[in-house]
């Protein structure tokens, strides 16, 4: 199939895309495309009006300020891999990004793109949540910033309301002593994750677990940060014993359900990968401690 009828529009910067948003109706933003087009190819989506942003330069870059980094939302998944700024200061993003798609797709996937589609196993919507990130939302009459926890509403769905754009995203870059860890279960290369973790472990002098942050998607409609039991960790020695009752407490999380796997097999996955990935994260962090 082809998409249905629609106008096109080509703006060049971030105001006309706001006044177009603000006076037309039935609108779709058009970013990488790599998501949109097939969803328009099969008519899941019949917008009447599709507004370019691959023009709009004042939506991409990437801004380093103290342990601040901001993302503008087109800013192509390529560029952030590629990003030596990028792959020093914040490397589990660069870790992250080698498990999204294939070259071909982060060539023309954008970061915000990845976000507003807001597939619950996609690799940067569980970074985000690591990382705390914001995420500026625009409209005509002003801007306001939603945590990441708050983002999302449901499946493929989030808080932009007609009317508003995504600008772009900050996140709290972990310091250098954090030890860091990604990894995901999909059924191929390439494929969005059956289950995905990151973590991030801070070590104190003494060897003890000081910070702790956590991730996991792919379990529901949105990543889960998992709050109180990362603060279970902390003063705790990374042992095997402590890596593991951390992970059969995820194992225990609710799981939904799809024709691929049944939830008993999510919580399978969660159970082995959360301790992975919390075993990496904290040989990442012991490694730094003796560096």
């Amino acid at each position: 199939m082809k998409p249905a009828p629609f106008t096109y529009h080509d703006p060049r910067s971030k105001s006309e895309v706001l006044d177009l948003i603000s006076t037309l109706e039935n609108t779709k933003l058009l970013a990488g495309g790599q998501s949109l087009m097939p969803m328009l190819n099969f008519r899941f989506l019949m917008p009447d009006h599709l507004i370019d942003l691959n023009q709009v330069k004042d939506l991409d870059f990437i801004r380093f300020s103290g342990n601040q980094l901001n993302i503008g939302a087109m800013t192509r998944q390529r560029s952030l891999e590629f990003s030596k700024d990028i792959s020093q200061q914040c490397p589990i993003l660069t870790k992250a990004l080698s498990f999204v798609g294939h070259r071909q797709t982060r060539n023309r996937g954008t970061l915000g793109g990845s976000l507003c589609h807001f597939d619950p196993s996609a690799e940067l919507v569980n970074i985000s949540s690591l990382l705390n990130a914001k995420l500026k939302i625009v409209s005509k009459s002003g801007a306001r910033d939603v945590a990441m926890e708050d983002f999302g509403q449901g499946y493929l769905t989030t808080q932009i309301q007609d009317g508003e754009l995504l600008s772009d995203i900050t996140f709290e870059v972990p310091t250098a002593k954090h030890g860091f860890a990604f990894d995901e279960f999909a059924r191929r290369h390439g494929d969005y994750a059956i289950v995905a973790c990151s973590a991030l472990i801070l070590l104190g002098s003494h060897g003890a677990i000081a910070q702790a942050a956590f991730s996991i998607s792919g379990m529901t409609h949105r990543p889960l940060r998992l709050r109180d039991l990362e603060a279970s960790l902390i003063g705790e020695m990374p042992t095997q014993s402590v890596l593991k009752a951390f992970a059969a407490n995820v194992s225990k999380l609710d799981a939904m359900e799809d024709s691929y796997v049944n939830s008993t097999y999510r919580k399978h996955l969660a159970k082995i990968m959360s301790y992975r990935v919390l075993k990496a994260a904290c040989s990442s962090a012991q490694e730094k401690n003796h560096g």
